[in-house]
């Protein structure tokens, strides 16, 4: 069963708890089964990676690790920090996520 995540991919995120709490970056994957989000530049671990042909260098490569996504928030620009989101419907029938806040909708 998948769970319903409040982030989406290339949403702008604060983290709110943990090693990396008060950083921001945009999510690059949502794992909606494990409940875990990829956030950009945070959480970065090393893998040791043998040469083969996708990775034609081996050696140790810094990527970014998963964290859960009950740790990062919703980032509002108007607000200039991570919140709690609702959602609201719009004239034309459209469905928005707003902040709750100062009341900012956020894009898609």
């Amino acid at each position: 069963m998948r769970n319903k995540i409040h982030v989406k991919k290339d949403d702008m995120v604060m983290i709110n708890s943990g090693k990396y709490k008060g950083e921001k970056g945009k999510v690059l994957t949502v794992f909606t089964k494990e409940n875990r989000v990829i956030v950009e530049g945070i959480n970065m671990v090393t893998k040791h990676m043998k040469p083969s042909q996708k990775v034609q260098q081996g050696g140790i490569i810094k990527q970014e690790g998963k964290i859960h996504a009950s740790n990062v928030n919703l980032f509002c620009t108007k607000c200039n920090k991570g919140v709690r989101t609702g959602s609201k419907i719009l004239a034309d029938g459209s469905k928005v996520r707003v902040c709750k806040k100062c009341g900012e909708t956020f894009n898609k």
